[in-house]
């Protein structure tokens, strides 16, 4: 099975490559309600960033909001009001069809236009269904079509692979 602290490990090490290759300037670092935020204090700690972690909750981004409704655990993101310019690197547990990232994207151009983004995932899937791609994974993956993975926590952080039940 997949190891948490082998995969922020991972993780840690390609952010820190990446930093340094893009010319990051006193990055602000985003992470995605839910175990994206997780993953974030993980590794906001580990990158001693300065600035204080940003936090998204992109409900009423996604593109099926009008067919799931509003989930009934919405938080308010925790974003500085203006990240015009700013060098940004957004973290998510999991990377799947790219339909989150778009939504956190929508967000924080409502914001400002950033200078840059850095996508950071702990795990990247296949069924990629919008052209994205993250800059920085702890681990990349394929499943069956019945399965997906589920990061659990905050504390302790643990993955599970599930199976979903497709009879209907």
């Amino acid at each position: 099975m997949l190891e948490i602290s082998e995969l922020l490990n991972n993780l840690e090490t390609a952010l820190k490559h990446i930093i340094g290759q893009r010319q990051l300037v006193n990055p602000l670092m985003i992470g995605i309600r839910t175990g994206g935020c997780w993953i974030a204090e993980q590794i906001h700690q580990r990158l001693a960033i300065s600035e204080p972690l940003g936090l998204l909750d992109i409900s009423f981004y996604r593109d099926d909001f009008s067919q799931i409704g509003v989930n009934p655990n919405v938080k308010p993101s925790q974003l500085p009001t203006n990240i015009e310019g700013r060098d940004i690197i957004l973290i998510d547990d999991v990377f799947y069809t790219g339909r989150t990232i778009r939504a956190a994207m929508n967000e924080i151009f409502d914001y400002g236009r950033p200078n840059q983004i850095v996508l950071a995932v702990l795990i990247a899937r296949d069924g990629k269904q919008i052209p994205l791609n993250p800059d920085c994974v702890g681990v990349s993956i394929t499943l069956n079509a019945d399965q997906r993975i589920k990061l659990t926590g905050p504390n302790p952080l643990a993955i599970h692979l599930e199976t979903i039940d497709t009879v209907a």
